[in-house]
Formats: structure tokens, sequence, C-alpha cells
């Protein structure tokens, strides 16, 4: 098998590759090809399938023998290796849209054990990130600072976090800030989990959950987290990040946020009880 550094450096290739193509769409105005997928506010634009029709050439030229998912066009394939690379051709689809600078291409390669390597290229605020399995990732090809000792107390804690599509889990994430934000020094929302988990990795927050996301979202970015020391989890749906100092606590308030948003929406579906007439 090729060694992890092989496989960042086409990692690195396929997400530049596709940053150039979405950068130059991006300058040239609003994309007028946009369709919707999961629910009307999902969208989809041909810059997404254009980026990610860029990588699979890359990845068909380089590695074809290996497996791919990615987000666009059902690129669910198997391959011979026991490799297979988990492609977001373009995270941010509604800030690209809305013109904001907040996107990113994120290309990770995994094996039964999870993610061996990967790259996200934000290329509108010129940041590369890359990662390798057991090593301190890199922005811009600096390591970044262990975060492992962080010790932060929650009420100082800036968190950040992400929506889902669907509105019943929208509405369950309203209820959870309503819970977590009294508790922290503030909350944080671009649009676009890769980055959210770098910037957690960076230091940039303190800490990020989110649920409704999917693994080309996150493979890049949880590697990273976990590259510098952070405590990553699997939650209902989702997934957080955060120092060991505040891991549990964070996870306690998530998960009792998501139980007491559920009940609450139980009983509004509950008919009303009338009192029989005397």
């Amino acid at each position: 098998m090729d060694s992890a550094a092989e496989l960042l450096e086409i990692a690195s290739e396929a997400a530049k590759t596709a940053g150039a193509l979405l950068q130059e769409r991006f300058d040239a105005g609003r994309e007028s090809h946009v369709s919707a997928k999961s629910t009307p506010t999902d969208p989809v634009s041909e810059a997404d399938l254009a980026s990610q029709r860029a990588i699979r050439a890359v990845l068909a030229k380089r590695r074809p023998q290996d497996g791919l998912l990615a987000e666009e066009e059902g690129a669910d394939q198997v391959g011979s290796s026991g490799l297979r690379w988990v492609v977001d051709p373009l995270d941010g689809t509604v800030n690209f849209l809305y013109g904001l600078p907040q996107w990113s291409v994120s290309v990770a390669v995994c094996d039964e054990q999870g993610a061996v390597a990967g790259a996200i290229h934000a290329p509108m605020t010129a940041e590369f990130f890359s990662a390798v399995r057991g090593e301190l990732p890199r922005r811009n090809g600096v390591e970044l600072a262990w975060r492992g000792d962080a010790a932060p107390q929650l009420a100082q804690a800036l968190v950040a976090t992400g929506f889902a599509y669907a509105s019943q889990v929208r509405a369950e994430q309203a209820e959870l800030l309503t819970r977590l934000l009294p508790r922290v020094r503030d909350i944080r929302r671009f649009g676009v989990a890769s980055l959210d988990l770098a910037g957690t990795a960076m230091g940039l927050y303190d800490a990020y959950y989110e649920r409704g996301v999917h693994l080309w979202d996150i493979a890049v970015g949880a590697l990273m987290c976990d590259g510098v020391g952070l405590v990553v989890r699997e939650i209902e749906g989702g997934i957080m990040a955060a120092p060991a100092s505040l891991a549990d606590t964070l996870c306690e308030i998530i998960a009792a946020g998501g139980a007491a948003a559920r009940a609450d929406e139980g009983a509004r579906r509950e008919p009303p009880t009338r009192t029989p007439p005397a």
C-alpha cells in the first residue's frame, strides 16, 4: 500500500484542482443552475458537480483501484485496494451561492480504521489544511499546536456548531441552543463543517458539535482534531470535538437538549385532553 505521505499528496492535488475550478466560478458570479436535494434548503449547484468531476478525474488517474464515496452524483464505488476516498467537492454550497467566502473542498482517504490522510482547501481565505494519521496536522505547511492539554472552563468556551437541513432536526437544534448558550462564552456558526473542525483544531474555537453531518463533511477535520489531541466523539447523528476537560459535560448537555426537544415535540403532537360534559 502507498505511504500516507503519497496518499496525502494525491488528496492535496485533488483538493487544489477542484479549489481552483471553484474559485474561478465564484469570481465569475452567482450560479444559475441550482437544484434541491434532501430539502428545499439543501442545494446542489453545477459548481458542486463540476468540482466532483474534477476530483474524480484526478483519482481515476492516480488511484483507479480505490473506492470512492462522494456527496454528489451518487458516487459510491467499491475498490479493490481496501482504501476509499471520501470527498466533499464543495462544503458550504449555500455560502458559495450567496457570494460568501467561507467554503472549502475536502478530500480524505480512509481504510477500515478511519481516515488515513486528507486535505481541506479554502481558496478564498488562502488556507490549505493537511492531516496524516498519527501526526500533527498542518495549516499552509505549518504544524498546528498540540491542544490535548487545553483546559478551558465551559463558561469561557467559544463553541462552533452548524444546523441541519431537515426542519425537525433544526427545531431540536434550536432547543439545544437555548440550553447551551447561557452556559458558554458564545456560539459561532459559519455553515462549513470541514472548516469548523479545522478551526477547532487550530484553537479558533474551544469546541465544535453538529448533528446532521456526513462522513464527507467531517473526515479530514475530525482527523485534524484527533491529531492535536482533542477528544472526537460521535453524538446522535453527528460529531463533537473538544478538549478532554469539556468533552463529557458538552456531550451531556447535547444529549439532554436533544431528548428534551423530542419530548416537547411529542407532547405537542398529543391530542388535547377534553373534559367530558357533565
